[in-house]
């Protein structure tokens, strides 16, 4: 924000701030379709192939490549030990750094999951808030008190918040609500011309 770029580093605490308004907005918006709030989904699921100790492998390490990236959020569960970490760094396509150091010493076998959003949620709500923050820097710096930028976040935002709510995307992981969704398990369509009729070649004679 603005031309110090070394000294524009917004707090930590005031992006949390944006992002959780920005998540509520997104629930409000999507909640004729989906019970919201919306929940976290598991999108991977595996295990350890070695083992995690303190001062040789303080890494998670897979078997496989799995596409994991900086801030993704996973959860390590052995037995009754349970802990959740933020990847911080890629060492290599199987072995992961974690912000905070790993308490536990889980041993080869032990589940790793990733939790997250179902697309595009994240990126809408990223989106959102970066907007409003962009905002905050530029309605003190010239008027009016958007920015071209920031309406251009939004624009993009609310096309994917439009798709989900035409069907065009699903949620998937979510729990949907309405009639047309008994069964979850139908596929389902959305926004259909009112008063349509059958084309001449389809109708019973």
């Amino acid at each position: 924000m603005g031309n110090r770029f070394d000294s524009d580093i917004e707090d930590s605490g005031i992006v949390d701030v944006f992002i959780s308004v920005a998540d509520r907005q997104i629930d409000g918006m999507l909640s004729e379709l989906y019970d919201t709030p919306l929940s976290e989904m598991i999108d991977i699921d595996s295990t350890l192939y070695s083992d995690i100790d303190a001062e040789y492998n303080p890494y998670i390490v897979f078997e496989r490549v799995f596409p994991l990236s900086p801030g993704d959020q996973i959860i390590i569960k052995q037995g009754e030990h349970e802990e959740r970490h933020v990847i911080d760094e890629i060492i290599s396509s199987t072995v992961f750094s974690t912000e905070e150091p790993i308490q536990y010493l889980f041993t080869a076998g032990a589940r790793v999951v990733r939790v997250t959003y179902p697309n595009p949620i994240r990126w809408i709500s990223a989106r959102m808030a970066g907007a409003n923050l962009y905002d905050k820097y530029f309605s003190a710096e010239s008027s009016p008190n958007t920015s071209e930028f920031g309406n251009k976040l939004r624009e993009i935002a609310a096309n994917d918040i439009d798709s989900i709510l035409n069907g065009i995307i699903i949620l998937h992981g979510q729990f949907r609500i309405g009639r047309r969704f008994f069964n979850s398990n139908l596929v389902d369509q959305y926004g259909l011309p009112q008063g349509g009729v059958l084309p001449k070649e389809m109708r019973k004679t």
